[in-house]
């Protein structure tokens, strides 16, 4: 019997809890136009530091410390969703295949792209940060493997929800135009 009471306590508790705000990340368009090295290349999921890869939006205090807040959170996965926006960008920017991990194609790409974001965090400072490494090696074909390090500034208008997707979307840009000219002639 008390088994059912506080059961039928945490139902009527979460039922009246309101459900987060979600804020969805949307790619922004590259207009640059390259032509590709490779055929294909697989952008392997996205490593992101704990507080970047959770669905609260990570904020940087004025004292240092990274906070968030618990009604609004990511629309999707950020591992997900950063890896889905870098994929779809370098696809455009190359026009050759370019898929997520798994691989969703027959066979071997010719290449493969592994991120690992260091920092990607919006600024007290009114900046946003997009920084690591990325890696790229043949999979499919004999490419050359690299290793490059990338940190990329984006101003922010304020420390609004907006303003902080918006210089997210622009930083991922710039990795991906980053990223599409390793790849190509």
């Amino acid at each position: 019997m008390l088994k059912k009471i506080a059961f039928l306590a945490l139902t009527v508790m979460a039922a009246c809890s309101s459900p987060a705000d979600r804020l969805a990340l949307t790619a922004a368009p590259s207009s640059l136009e390259l032509r590709p090295l490779v055929r294909s290349a697989m952008v392997r999921t996205v490593s992101l530091p704990t507080y970047a890869a959770a669905e609260e939006i990570a904020v940087e205090s004025p004292s240092g410390l990274i906070s968030a807040n618990a009604n609004i959170l990511w629309a999707d996965d950020p591992q997900r969703a950063v890896t889905l926006a870098l994929s779809d960008t370098l696809g455009d920017i190359l026009n050759t295949d370019v898929g997520p991990d798994p691989w969703p194609f027959v066979g071997l790409p010719d290449v493969a792209i592994d991120i690992r974001v260091t920092q990607m965090l919006a600024g007290a400072d009114g900046m946003f940060r997009l920084s690591g490494q990325f890696f790229v090696g043949g999979d499919g074909i004999n490419f050359p493997n690299s290793a490059h390090r990338f940190a990329i500034t984006q101003p922010m208008a304020d420390l609004g929800l907006s303003s902080i997707a918006n210089a997210q979307a622009a930083a991922l840009l710039v990795l991906s135009e980053d990223i599409a000219r390793t790849l190509a002639r």
